[in-house]
């Protein structure tokens, strides 16, 4: 981890490239057409949970909007007026059997919007994560783990409550609010007119404050990534911050980030609380508006355009009624906004494409012999530097080939085409005649294994992790695979042998056990090439000739392409191709190179000075 300046909370400052990206963020539109993109995933559920959750939302909404008007205009009007007992009897009945209803069609609303809500989040994450798995490694090149994983996390949760409640409560207010309005001008147009005249003032302040409130919700996601982002990096780097006793520093670094993530929620949810204080407000001018308007009313009468108490009544229950809603949808804006600065970040990555892409008419490879040919390749990782100049190569089937060269020379970058991680910028990467960018990526992969120097060992046993490969060989196989790298030796000293629970990124082994492991993975997947880039570079002497016998038999038949620092490694490799800056200097068998005398030579006699000298 890089030495960090030690930051103060009240002194964090941003680059300010990072203030350019906020500004960026924040300076976009409320996009309408993201939001229905996103309602987009409720489409499997259209035609079930969906109208089941919106006819049971109707059912307990329709009844609320009903029984005000039985108490006011039939209860105090009739029954009352008239001292008809059985009337009032059979009303007070019938509102009980009514909120009964009410009652169950909340239930099923809320059970059905909940499963409704879980499935979609299901269904985004699951789409989300899918998508990035098929992402080109130039994406991942760019772009830390702690963030990726705050989208596919954190992004998709703000969600939740969209999902589980937001849309319906939605149309129920909606339908509320449309409800009370026709029913207070149908029971009287004058004072309905006179409590309206508050409507504008709450329009005026939903408008002004709802953009400082989208604002601070999107900086509130973007603080939240970089807290993400620094933590992932603080827990895969501890190693290296305990070795140089940085705790202290990074602590305090740490405290910057966290103190801007609290300063971002505490300023977004200082502003959304603004909005129901201001409807409360509101409402309590309604209040006063209908006792003093409405009394006069009742003063002057039906007969002289007045009205009954009953409708007074009534305009009360629904007074009270029609700011809840009012406040909810505030409420719902501000959860619009979360979810529309989430769904941004959600459908960046959605719209990622790979940069090695497949074409419409790609056809499987079938099995290969494994012939390669990199016919006048070039290739950049970016615009400004060429990683290889036009070269020109061949790896017959079944050879063994060691790429040779300084740090940055294009050993790897070799490796990462032959295994269609990138596409050359131009010329051919081709396999038994045929250009990769015509066959499907998969049907590549799948006859090519990996062994990296950095290997990685997922949680789980050792058993499935050497399956990893191919899922589905049987135990035996995987044993077998074992036991021909050198692996079984170590995994029987385990507690439980091949059952053995090993943690995340397998710290619990070493870095030779790793290594062998993930040669077992390798060979498991029975590839017709098989790509060592440093693969023992992590591999003690005693291990690495072990490894080397077992790798002459395993190779047989397979075209194997050797990248090695340690020259030791690579001597009896049919074909050694010197690299240099992308370029190709020399190759041939280890002793044609030595007896050229050129750059292999002086890379050899470099490296066995250095032996002796230690």
């Amino acid at each position: 981890m890089a030495r960090r300046q030690k930051t103060k909370p009240q002194e964090n400052k941003h680059l300010n490239r990072f203030h350019y990206t906020i500004d960026q963020a924040i300076e976009k539109p409320f996009n309408w057409e993201q939001m229905v993109r996103l309602l987009k995933y409720l489409k499997p559920y259209a035609k079930t949970l969906l109208p089941a959750a919106i006819i049971a939302m109707l059912v307990s909404t329709i009844i609320r909007l009903v029984v005000p008007i039985l108490i006011g205009k039939v209860a105090i009007d009739i029954a009352i007026a008239n001292q008809d007992v059985n009337m009032l009897i059979q009303l007070v009945v019938g509102i009980a059997i009514l909120y009964l209803f009410s009652y169950l069609g909340n239930v099923f609303r809320i059970k059905w919007v909940n499963i409704l809500g879980q499935n979609v989040i299901y269904d985004l994450r699951q789409h989300l994560f899918s998508h990035v798995q098929r992402l080109s490694h130039r994406f991942f090149d760019s772009r830390s783990a702690g963030s990726i994983l705050v989208r596919i996390m954190n992004d998709i949760n703000s969600l939740q409550e969209l999902f589980t409640n937001g849309i319906i409560n939605l149309l129920m207010d909606i339908v509320t609010l449309l409800g009370i309005i026709i029913i207070l001008f149908v029971l009287s147009p004058k004072l309905a007119l006179a409590i309206m005249v508050v409507l504008p003032l709450m329009f005026y302040i939903s408008t002004k404050l709802r953009r400082n409130i989208r604002r601070s919700w999107q900086r509130v996601r973007i603080q939240q990534s970089r807290l993400n982002s620094h933590l992932n990096e603080s827990i895969q780097g501890i190693r290296i911050t305990q070795s140089f006793s940085q705790e202290k520093e990074n602590a305090e670094f740490f405290d910057g980030v966290n103190t801007d993530s609290f300063e971002a929620w505490r300023n977004a949810t200082k502003k959304s609380a603004m909005f129901r204080p201001f409807v409360e407000m509101s409402n309590a001018i309604g209040t006063v508006i209908l006792i003093s308007y409405g009394a006069w009313l009742i003063i002057q009468g039906p007969a002289n355009g007045g009205i009954e108490v009953g409708t007074f009544v009534s305009f009360a229950f629904f007074l009270g009624m029609f700011w809840e809603p009012i406040s909810r949808l505030g409420q719902m804006y501000n959860q619009l906004l979360m979810a529309m600065a989430a769904s941004e970040r959600i459908f960046e990555f959605l719209d990622e494409q790979p940069n090695v892409a497949e074409k419409p008419d790609a056809k499987q490879l079938e099995r290969i012999k494994g012939h390669i040919e990199f016919d006048h390749v070039q290739f950049s990782y970016d615009d400004k530097r060429i990683a290889l100049h036009e070269i020109s190569l061949e790896m017959k089937q079944g050879q063994t080939v060691a790429l040779v060269g300084h740090t940055g020379s294009g050993k790897s970058t070799i490796a990462n085409l032959i295994s269609r991680f990138y596409d050359p910028t131009k010329g051919a990467v081709k396999i038994d005649g045929t250009d990769l960018r015509d066959v499907t990526i998969d049907s590549v992969r799948q006859q090519i294994s990996v062994v990296l120097q950095d290997t990685f060992i997922f949680s789980g046993t050792i058993m499935e992790n050497i399956r990893f490969g191919r899922p589905d060989a049987t135990d035996d196989e995987v044993i077998e695979a074992a036991k021909v790298v050198g692996a079984d030796e170590f995994i029987q000293r385990l507690s439980n042998g091949y059952e053995t629970e090993v943690e995340e990124r397998g710290n619990v082994l070493s870095a030779g056990e790793r290594q062998l492991l993930s040669f077992a993975r390798a060979l498991l997947a029975d590839p017709r090439i098989l790509i060592l880039d440093e693969a023992t570079a992590s591999i003690d002497t005693e291990t690495e000739v072990k490894i080397q016998s077992a790798l002459r038999r395993l190779l047989k038949g397979r075209t194997a392409i050797i990248i090695a620092h340690r020259l030791s490694t690579i001597r009896e490799a049919d074909n050694i191709i010197v690299l240099e800056h992308g370029k190709i200097l020399e190759q041939g068998s280890h002793d044609e190179l030595m007896d050229q005398k050129g750059e292999y030579y002086d890379l050899v006699k470099t490296q066995f000075q250095m032996l002796d000298a230690i």
